[in-house]
């Protein structure tokens, strides 16, 4: 039999474990407590912060859902008189059009025709000293822009898109793209070639 001396020891023994697992376990319970608490801020800041970035610049959110590369169109070089005094001044003017993808190639290829006849009409109108400079080619690239996508607009909204400046065209075109995403396959207007004589 146990002397009480042994019986008062085996059972403080016994009080000092178990204080050590309760401490170890409510330890253990308060870290992984905190770890969920820190992933979850974690989840919440990047899912805020991304909602933020999408307010802010909707069409970058839109970009990173699409990842498919442009296509581009290159139209045939275009030799055009322009509007200079004596008639004498000429631009031959190499442009391609930046696709949304490749099934928009079918559906500008369509419109083709149309699309040159107005681009052959604006550079016409332009005199060779407003295209020598940059600031010329990029107000033709934006009045071009709205030229390729006048036949796939509405008439309605052509006409409105057609008054505006070339910064407003471009949000305007961007407005457009969110309404008739389906039915607007151009995005830009660039130049591999562009000579005047």
């Amino acid at each position: 039999m146990a002397t009480k001396p042994d019986a008062d020891k085996a059972e403080a023994s016994d009080v000092e474990i178990k204080p050590k697992k309760s401490k170890t376990k409510l330890l253990i319970v308060v870290i992984v407590a905190l770890l969920l608490t820190l992933a979850g801020g974690a989840g919440a800041w990047v899912y805020i912060s991304k909602k933020n970035a999408a307010e802010a610049d909707p069409d970058a959110v839109a970009h990173e859902v699409k990842k498919s590369p442009p296509v581009f169109l290159a139209l045939d070089n275009m030799v055009i008189n322009l509007a200079d005094v004596g008639g004498e001044k000429v631009a031959q003017v190499g442009i391609t059009l930046e696709l949304i993808d490749s099934k928009g190639s079918d559906k500008v290829k369509v419109y083709l025709p149309l699309i040159r006849s107005r681009i052959l009409l604006l550079i016409s109108q332009r005199d060779s000293v407003e295209l020598l400079s940059l600031a010329g080619k990029e107000k033709l690239a934006a009045d071009l822009l709205v030229e390729a996508i006048r036949p796939f607009l509405q008439e309605t909204d052509a006409k409105h898109v057609a008054s505006e400046s070339p910064k407003e065209a471009k949000v305007k075109k961007k407005s457009a793209d969110k309404a008739h995403a389906d039915d607007i396959p151009v995005t830009g207007v660039h130049f591999y070639s562009f000579i005047i004589q």
